[in-house]
C-alpha cells in the first residue's frame, strides 16, 4: 500500500485525511465486499475529480438497514482485501468505521424518512430497509463532506430515494449515478452473488435475461413503428401476399398494418409480458426462481407506469434463488426513435 493511501476508522483522522485534499472530494458508499462494481464507481469518481481530487470509500455494514431474517451477521466482511480493490481503483482513503464510531450512544432516536417511494418494491419487501440507507447515507454525507457522491445504478430505487433525500434536504453534494457493472454472461455485480452455488447461479441468469428480452421487444416495436411510419402497409397487402403462399412477410405486413394503425407509444404491458415469460420459465427451473416482484415504474416516484408511458421508466425485478436474494433492473425509454 502506498504511503499517499490511508485506511482511517474514526472521525477525528477522516478529517485529518480529507484536510490532505487540494481539489474536489468524492466519495464512494459501499458495504464491503468490494467487487468490479465498486472499482467501476471509484474509477469514475477519480476521473471526475481529477489527480488533485481526493476520493474516499467508506466501508460500513449498516445495521439499520438490515430487517428480522436478513443477512447481516452472514453478510461478508473482507476489510484487507476491500483496502487492495480500493487503492487500486483510485481511492486515496477507506473509513471504515464502527458502528458506535458512526451510531454513538446506540440506535438513533431521530432517522431520515423514506416518505413514499420508500414504500414500494423493496420498501414493501423490506419494510424499514431505506429508512435505515437514508439514514446512514445522511451521517457519511456530513461527515465527509464530499463535492461528488457515487452510486450505482443497480440499486436504481435507491439512487432515486438518495437523490431525492438531497435534493428535498438541500445537501450540496451532487449525487452520480453510475450504470450497472455485470458479467460477461448478464448476471449483475453483487456482493451477494458469493452465496449462489453454480445451479443456482444459472438460474438466477433468469434475472438479466428477462431484462434484456424486455429491452428488446421495446426495441422490435419501436422498430415495426418507425417502419409503419415510411412504409406504405394495409391489411389488404398483407392478404395478398397471404394468398401468394408468402406467409413470413404476409406475417409481416400484418404486423406493420397493425402498427401503422396504432400510431401512439403504447407497449409498456408487451414489455412486462416478454420480462415476465422468462420469469415464470425460471420458476420452473431446478433450483427454481422465486419472484419477489417485476415492476415496470416511473423513476421519478416509483410507481408502476402505464400502456402508453411515454419517456423514461425502469423495469426492476427482485427473486430468491435458494436463500439469497437478487435485484436489478435496467431503464428504458418509450417513444425514443427506432
Amino acid at each position: 500500500m502506498s504511503r499517499d493511501f490511508a485506511l482511517v476508522h474514526t472521525r477525528q483522522e477522516l478529517r485529518r485525511a480529507l484536510g490532505r485534499a487540494p481539489g474536489r472530494t468524492a466519495v464512494v458508499m459501499t458495504m464491503g465486499a468490494l467487487h468490479d462494481g465498486h472499482a467501476t464507481l471509484v474509477r469514475t469518481a477519480r476521473e471526475q475529480v481529477g489527480r488533485d481530487g481526493f476520493v474516499v470509500v467508506t466501508v460500513f455494514v449498516n445495521p439499520l438497514q438490515f430487517g428480522a431474517g436478513e443477512d447481516l451477521d452472514r453478510y461478508p466482511r473482507t476489510l484487507e482485501a476491500d483496502l487492495t480493490t480500493a487503492r487500486r481503483a483510485g481511492a486515496d482513503a477507506v473509513f471504515a468505521p464502527s458502528v458506535d464510531e458512526v451510531y454513538p450512544g446506540g440506535e438513533p432516536q431521530v432517522r431520515i424518512s423514506a416518505g413514499p417511494m420508500g414504500e414500494r418494491l423493496e420498501g414493501a419487501s423490506r419494510p424499514g430497509h431505506f429508512d435505515g440507507m437514508l439514514t446512514v447515507v445522511a451521517k457519511l454525507l456530513h461527515l465527509t463532506g464530499p463535492d461528488l457522491a457515487f452510486f450505482g445504478q443497480k440499486d436504481a430505487q435507491q439512487l432515486a430515494l438518495i437523490r431525492r433525500m438531497a435534493r428535498d434536504l438541500n445537501f450540496p453534494a451532487e449525487i452520480v449515478g453510475v450504470p450497472t457493472v455485470r458479467e460477461p454472461d448478464g448476471l449483475a455485480l453483487s456482493s451477494r452473488n458469493r452465496y449462489l452455488s453454480p445451479p443456482e447461479r444459472r438460474t438466477a441468469l433468469a434475472l438479466s435475461a428477462a431484462l434484456f428480452a424486455a429491452r428488446d421487444r421495446l426495441a422490435a416495436q419501436q422498430a415495426l413503428r418507425a417502419r409503419a411510419r415510411t412504409l406504405p402497409a394495409s391489411e389488404s397487402r398483407a392478404e395478398a401476399l397471404s394468398k401468394l403462399g408468402e406467409a413470413r412477410a404476409a406475417a409481416d405486413a400484418h404486423a406493420v398494418a397493425r402498427a401503422a394503425a396504432r400510431p401512439g407509444p403504447g407497449g409498456a404491458d408487451a414489455v412486462r409480458a416478454a420480462a415476465r415469460a422468462v420469469l415464470d420459465e425460471a420458476a420452473n427451473a431446478r433450483p427454481p426462481l422465486v419472484l419477489d416482484y417485476l415492476a415496470l415504474v416511473d423513476p421519478a416516484d416509483f410507481t408502476e407506469v402505464p400502456d402508453d408511458h411515454t419517456g423514461e421508466a425502469v423495469l426492476a425485478v427482485a427473486a430468491k434463488v435458494g436463500t439469497t436474494r437478487l435485484i436489478d433492473n435496467l431503464p428504458l425509454t418509450f417513444g425514443a426513435p427506432a
